[in-house]
C-alpha cells in the first residue's frame, strides 16, 4: 500500500507541470485539508481551487522536483524543490510535504517552506 501511496503523491506532484487545475484537484478528496504553512489552511476542493488556480494560471511553468520520498501506512512525506517561472521571475523553493491518503486520494496535504524565501524571489 505504501508504494501505491507514494506513486499517487508523485503523480500528483508531476501533474502540476501540466498546469491543469482540474487534474491537480482530481487527486484530492472532496474534503481535503490543505495547509501551505505558514499561511492559512484551506478545506475542501472549492477552497483549494480558489487558492491554487490563480497561482497556476499566473505561472509560465511549475515543476516539483522530488528529492526524497518516504512513507508509512497512509502517510507519504517528500522533500522537493518547487520551481515556478512567472514572467521574468524564477522561484526555487525547498519544500517538505506531508500527505495523508484515504481511499486512493489525498485527504490531507501540508507543505512546509520558508515564506520569506518565496517573498524575496517574487519581489
Amino acid at each position: 500500500m505504501s508504494a501505491e501511496n507514494e506513486k499517487l503523491v508523485t503523480d500528483f506532484c508531476v501533474s502540476w507541470s501540466r498546469k491543469n487545475v482540474d487534474e491537480v484537484l482530481s487527486y484530492l478528496t472532496d474534503d481535503c485539508f490543505y495547509h501551505n504553512i505558514p499561511m492559512e489552511p484551506c478545506v475542501g476542493k472549492a477552497a483549494i481551487r480558489k487558492f491554487v488556480e490563480p497561482f497556476l494560471k499566473g505561472a509560465d511553468s511549475a515543476v516539483f522536483e522530488i528529492k526524497h520520498t518516504t512513507s508509512a501506512g497512509n502517510v507519504v512525506m517528500n522533500e522537493r524543490v518547487d520551481r515556478f517561472v512567472m514572467g521574468p521571475k524564477k522561484v526555487e523553493l525547498p519544500v517538505a510535504g506531508i500527505f495523508e491518503i484515504r481511499g486512493g486520494k489525498i485527504s490531507a496535504w501540508r507543505d512546509y517552506f520558508d515564506l520569506t524565501s518565496f517573498t524575496k524571489q517574487m519581489g
